[in-house]
């Protein structure tokens, strides 16, 4: 595991705003440059438009030119994995699988498991054109 990408995604969940699920999340994604990007859960009352820690830490990178990554850390201040969290859920899946063939995605709690899997495991089908 990145003990690096450890810390700053713990750094990132304390600047989540979570009022309704009380789960603060928090990412960093590793770029192919070798950058790190960060992001935090955001929730919102309308749900639909809560944004995952994950979503926000991609497009973090991807708008300061970022186009390929190598590796996510999620991280729940959670003692456990409540809800699944802090599993990436499908739309973020699909997000990562927009810049990487099969990244590293590892997820982490405050009780210190953690787990990793590849892209590849978590999300077989991506969707996708031909180009």
């Amino acid at each position: 595991m990145d003990e690096g990408l450890l810390e700053k995604a713990k750094a990132a969940a304390q600047n989540a705003y979570a009022p309704y699920s009380g789960i603060k999340v928090g990412a960093a994604v590793l770029a192919a440059s070798g950058k790190v990007y960060t992001g935090c859960n955001v929730e919102n009352a309308s749900y639909g438009l809560t944004v995952c820690a994950e979503r926000a830490a991609i497009f973090n990178a991807i708008s300061r030119g970022e186009k390929k990554l190598d590796r996510i850390l999620i991280y729940t201040d959670s003692d456990k994995f409540v809800n699944n969290l802090p599993y990436p859920c499908g739309a973020c899946l699909q997000v990562m699988a927009e810049f990487s063939d099969d990244m590293n995605i590892i997820i982490a709690n405050k009780s210190g498991v953690v787990k990793e899997y590849s892209l590849k495991e978590l999300l077989p089908f991506k969707f996708g054109f031909e180009k």
